[in-house]
C-alpha cells in the first residue's frame, strides 16, 4: 500500500513504497498495449461473429492506436496543470466503460467506436506515470524504478495474447472486453485508493490555451526530443511488429494455433525480464551513452540473424523465434534510459514532454499495425527486413541526437 495522503521524502526510498508504486505504474501502463494484444488471437471469430472484412478488422486495430497516439498530446499536459493522480484515474475508469461498450458490440461499426474511445483513454497511465517518477526521484533512482515499469510495461504485449486466445477459445470474443472492463474496474478502485499525488500545486503550470501552445512549441520543436522520440518508437515497434504480425507469422507460417502462440510470447517475455534487469542493475554503473550501445548490441544481433535465417531457412521453431528474445531485450534495455533523457530535456514540463513523446512514439505504432504490418507479414523475409529497418532507423535517430 503506498502511505498516507501525501508522499514524504522519506517514505518513497522505502522498499514498500519502490515495490508498491513500480506495481501500480506498471499495471497502469501496461493497459494500453494490453487492449491491443488481448484480441488479437480472436481475430477470425470477431470477422466471423461481426460479419466483417479483414479490412474492417484491422480499422478496429488502427483506430485505437490513432486515438491513442493523438490523446498522448494532452494527457501529461493536463496532469501538469491538474495534477497525476486525477488524470491516470479518470482515464482507466473511461477505458472500463469504454470496455463494456466493445463488449455489446453487435457490429464492426460499434466496435470500432468503443475502440477508439479504448484509446483515448488507456495511454494517461503510461505518459503521466513516466512524469510521476521523474517528479519524486533522482536520476539512478528513477532509471531503476523505470526499468521495472519497462518490465510491466514489455510483458504486456506477449502476456496478453495468450490470455486473450485461452479466453477466445473458452468463453468466445465478448469475454476478452469483459475481461478488460473488470480490469478497468480493478485499477480505477485501486488509483483511487492507493495512488498518491506527486506534483505539489505550488509546481503545476496554469491551464491556459496560450500557456499550452507556448509549451507545445517549446518542447515539439525541440530536435533533439524528436530524435529521441523516434528512437523510442522504431526500437519498439521491430519488436511490436512480431507481435501485431502474430495471427499470421504463427498461424499460417509456423501452423500453430492461437494456443501455442507462447512460442512467440515466452522468449518475448523472456527478452523484456532480461533487458529491463539489466537496465536497473547498471544504473549508477553505465554511462547513460554506454547503456544504449549495450542495447543497440543486442539488437543489431538480433536483427541480423534473424535476416540471415530468413532467407536461409525455411520458418521452424524455435530459431524463428530466437532473434526476437535478444532483440526485446536491447529494446527493453534503452527503453529506461531513453525515456529519462528526454524527460530531462524539460524538467518544469516533464508531463508535456512525456504526452508528446508518447504522441510520437504512438503515431509509429499506428503506422506499423495500419501499413508496415500488413505490407510485409505474409513473408517471413519482409518481416525479418523490417525488423532490421525499425532498428537501423532507431539507431540513426540516436546518432543525429548525439551529433546535436
Amino acid at each position: 500500500m503506498l502511505p498516507g495522503a501525501a508522499v514524504t521524502a522519506a517514505a518513497i526510498h522505502t522498499t514498500r513504497f519502490r515495490v508498491a508504486l513500480a506495481a501500480m505504474l506498471g499495471a497502469l501502463a501496461s493497459l494500453g498495449p494490453f487492449a491491443v494484444d488481448t484480441y488479437l488471437p480472436a481475430f477470425s471469430g470477431m470477422q466471423a461473429a461481426l460479419n466483417a472484412t479483414p479490412l474492417e478488422m484491422q480499422q478496429t486495430l488502427s483506430a485505437y492506436l490513432l486515438a491513442f497516439g493523438v490523446m498522448f498530446l494532452f494527457h501529461g499536459a493536463l496532469s501538469d496543470s491538474f495534477g497525476r493522480k486525477p488524470l491516470m484515474v479518470a482515464g482507466v475508469a473511461l477505458f472500463g466503460l469504454a470496455s463494456v461498450g466493445a463488449a455489446l458490440s453487435s457490429s464492426v461499426e460499434a466496435l470500432i467506436g468503443w475502440r477508439m474511445l479504448q484509446g483515448v483513454s488507456a495511454g494517461a497511465g503510461i505518459v503521466v506515470g513516466r512524469a510521476m517518477i521523474r517528479d519524486l526521484y533522482s536520476e539512478e533512482d528513477a532509471q531503476r524504478l523505470m526499468s521495472t515499469v519497462t518490465l510491466f510495461f514489455g510483458l504486456a504485449p506477449v502476456i496478453a495474447p495468450i490470455i486473450g486466445g485461452l479466453l477466445f477459445e473458452a468463453l468466445g470474443w465478448r469475454a476478452i472486453f469483459w475481461f478488460l472492463a473488470a480490469v478497468g474496474l480493478l485499477l480505477t478502485l485501486a488509483g483511487l485508493r492507493f495512488l498518491r499525488e506527486s506534483l505539489p500545486a505550488s509546481r503545476r503550470q496554469p491551464f491556459h490555451p496560450v500557456a499550452l501552445m507556448a509549451g507545445y512549441r517549446e518542447v515539439g520543436a525541440n530536435l533533439p526530443f524528436l530524435w529521441l522520440s523516434l528512437m523510442v518508437g522504431f526500437n519498439f515497434n521491430g519488436f511490436f511488429l512480431y507481435i501485431l504480425s502474430a495471427p499470421v507469422f504463427m498461424g499460417q507460417h509456423l501452423g500453430l494455433s492461437p494456443a501455442e502462440f507462447v512460442w512467440l510470447f515466452i522468449p518475448s517475455i523472456a527478452g523484456v525480464v532480461t533487458g529491463s534487469q539489466i537496465s536497473g542493475r547498471t544504473a549508477g554503473k553505465l554511462s547513460r551513452e554506454a547503456t544504449v550501445a549495450w542495447a543497440y548490441g543486442f539488437m543489431a544481433l538480433a536483427a541480423t540473424a534473424n535476416v540471415v535465417y530468413c532467407f536461409t531457412q525455411p520458418p521452424a521453431l524455435p530459431w524463428s523465434v530466437l532473434p526476437i528474445f535478444f532483440y526485446a531485450a536491447g529494446s527493453a534495455m534503452a527503453f529506461p534510459t531513453v525515456s529519462l533523457i528526454t524527460l530531462d530535456l524539460f524538467p518544469t514540463r516533464r508531463g508535456m514532454a512525456a504526452s508528446l513523446q508518447g504522441l510520437v512514439s504512438g503515431m509509429v505504432n499506428t503506422v506499423t499495425a495500419g501499413v508496415i504490418a500488413p505490407a510485409v507479414f505474409d513473408d517471413p523475409r519482409a518481416l525479418a527486413l523490417a525488423m532490421a529497418a525499425m532498428m537501423a532507423a532507431g539507431f540513426v535517430c540516436w546518432r543525429l541526437y548525439r551529433r546535436r
